[in-house]
């Protein structure tokens, strides 16, 4: 019964709140992505500016370690608020420039470029939170909801940002974005702390680096943990960017549609990926294991080459929806695993050097940008597909008797 029923993860009162902080904050962030891009795209026509703006939100990635540690001695609600705290700021900064006639593609770039110092660490604060204060049998069920309810606040997003920023402009878009930042800080507020209380003893006269030196020694004595590590930097470098980035590319030079129709691929993704993360929530321990993790990876490869091969707005629509299936259900798998691995001591240090593998996704981005201008873009994203399915068996097969 627990296994067809998600939503038992809210009998944990920390979670109650989390869960729809959490909602806010994604619901915010895609509008950003799409607000943004689409703008940067617009106004200045360079495709590798706009799959840099995308990778600048990704710059936090090196520091997101340092944070991980940082939740794990001070405690994450501090650590979480302060940097909902920061998102908000940022927004309001965008929206108060819009109004002003100040905005300008270079300082989106420079706001992209903070904003993305912190951006990867929400996720570190997320899953560490949840495997905090989640009982171990309903974790998978807290974090395939956690990812459902994600993707349908990333649908959400992209579909009142794309009509608002259509009819009122950016600077209106952003006040709804604003207001949603600071809702989900409010909501973080009701967050309850429990690690902090039980670890702080122990912490006591230890110092950063040696926590991080810990992190990174657990993992390279776990070969299933760093099978995952690995090959979760492959799909962030070869199969993330072309969602996370190149969508804006694909609505106006491919598909030939607006903003409007940019937010309805962006809305046709995150409605697969809210069922596929629904099916793990929901299936049970078959959705757990890794060869449904890498099956499902597999198959995502093989619907961006399909992607790649898609000249009307109707057939990439189809494509990203089953896309988003399968992502979700490979990347949902990929969290539970992963998670349930870590002891409560180490969780934070841990996954925060897993935000590390995120790192793929800039580089993959300034890569399809340079080559997409050379080589084309069905080429490009071709290659990449090549390349992450290679390298993807090639992990199965040297970590084959762990996985």
């Amino acid at each position: 019964m627990r296994d067809f029923a998600p939503l038992i993860a809210f009998k944990v009162r920390s979670y109650r709140f989390q869960w729809p902080a959490d909602l806010c904050s994604t619901w915010a962030f895609e509008m950003e992505n799409l607000i943004l891009g689409w703008y940067i795209l617009v106004e200045t026509g360079s495709v590798l500016l706009l799959t840099l703006f995308a990778a600048l939100q990704f710059m936090g990635t090196l520091v997101a370690p340092w944070l991980g540690v940082l939740g794990d001695r001070i405690g994450r609600k501090i650590v979480f608020c302060s940097m909902r705290v920061i998102f908000s700021l940022l927004a309001f900064a965008i929206m108060t420039l819009a109004f002003l006639d100040l905005l300008t593609p270079y300082v989106v770039l420079g706001l992209a470029f903070l904003s993305g110092l912190l951006r990867p660490s929400d996720m570190v604060m997320r899953q560490a939170l949840i495997g905090d204060t989640v009982p171990p049998e309903s974790l998978p069920n807290a974090l395939g909801l956690n990812r459902t309810s994600m993707d349908a606040s990333r649908v959400f997003g992209a579909l009142a940002g794309a009509s608002i920023f259509a009819v009122l402009g950016i600077g209106y878009a952003y006040v709804l974005v604003t207001t949603i930042y600071l809702v989900g800080f409010l909501l973080t507020l009701g967050i309850t702390d429990v690690h902090l209380a039980e670890t702080s003893v122990e912490k006591q006269g230890t110092s950063q680096w040696k926590d991080f030196k810990e992190g990174l020694a657990y993992i390279w004595n776990t070969p299933k943990v760093l099978a995952i590590l690995w090959l979760a930097f492959l799909v962030n470098l070869t199969a993330f960017p072309i969602i996370r980035g190149l969508l804006p590319y694909v609505a106006k030079e491919v598909y030939l549609v607006d903003e409007i129709g940019l937010g309805h691929l962006v809305a046709a993704f995150g409605t697969g990926a809210m069922i596929g993360a629904f099916v793990v929530a929901t299936v049970g321990g078959h959705t757990h294991s890794t060869k449904f993790m890498l099956i499902n990876i597999l198959l995502w490869y093989v619907m961006l080459a399909v992607l790649a091969a898609m000249e009307t707005k109707l057939s990439g629509f189809t494509t990203l929806f089953i896309m988003g299936i399968v992502h979700a259900m490979g990347m949902v798998s990929m969290s539970v695993i992963l998670v349930g691995q870590l002891e409560q001591y180490i969780r934070g240090r841990v996954i925060g050097v897993r935000i590390l593998a995120i790192y793929g996704v800039p580089l993959g981005l300034l890569g399809t940008g340079m080559l997409i201008d050379i080589i084309g873009f069905q080429a490009t994203i071709n290659l990449y597909v090549g390349v992450g399915m290679a390298l993807t068996l090639l992990i199965w097969f040297k970590w084959r008797r762990v996985l």
